[in-house]
């Protein structure tokens, strides 16, 4: 009889510690399941809305900025890269960017500029095609794997997209779309945010 104790004894012991190992492997593995479901700082900062100040912007310059991990170009146009974009309207696919509007073009882009400001160009710069990040060939004029009627805009140096000085694509070209206007605002004259506006962020 005492002998049958001291086993239960000896086996309710050994139960309780085993049970309470595996309660702590448990917590410990649900604690970190639950961590990877949370964001890290890095994936916040990455889809973060970016601020860009442009007052150092000549006419004819680009200023690149990362925003969820795309590129972003920021270009400010000369009178001239503006008024060539009358010249590309025949020429372009999309002129008026109707083809998928809400994925590419906000509603205050949908104009010849594509932008808020005829000056100002906000344009993530990736080729709609593949993936591939296109060139800046402001130059107007003949150009290798450009047509002699260039009037200056983007070439995507893969499959040979090209684009207008408002990343608009060009007729028969694999790009299905123009370039993407992320949802933008200017907080000043000199400075704006990508990936925010009046709705809200992006």
């Amino acid at each position: 009889m005492g002998n049958e104790k001291q086993i239960d004894s000896g086996r309710r012991n050994l139960i309780v510690a085993t049970g309470a190992a595996g309660g702590v492997v448990g917590l410990a593995t649900a604690g970190a399941l639950v961590s990877t479901f949370q964001p890290s700082e890095r994936a916040k900062a990455a889809g973060a809305p970016v601020e860009v100040d442009i007052a150092a912007l000549n006419p004819g310059e680009m200023v690149t900025v990362e925003w969820r991990g795309k590129p972003v170009w920021v270009l400010k146009r000369t009178p001239e890269m503006v008024a060539s974009l009358k010249k590309t309207d025949g020429k372009v696919a999309d002129a008026e960017s109707k083809r998928n509007p809400d994925e590419y073009t906000p509603e205050y882009a949908r104009n010849e500029w594509r932008s808020r400001k005829p000056e100002i160009l906000v344009a993530v710069g990736i080729c709609t095609h593949l993936g591939c990040s296109p060139s800046s060939k402001f130059q107007p004029g003949p150009q290798p794997s450009l047509p002699d009627d260039w009037e200056g805009g983007f070439l995507c140096p893969c499959h040979g997209s090209t684009f207008d000085m408002a990343g608009r694509v060009f007729k028969n070209k694999p790009a299905p779309d123009n370039l993407q206007v992320p949802r933008y605002m200017f907080l000043s004259d000199t400075k704006l945010v990508i990936g925010k506006d009046e709705k809200g962020e992006a």
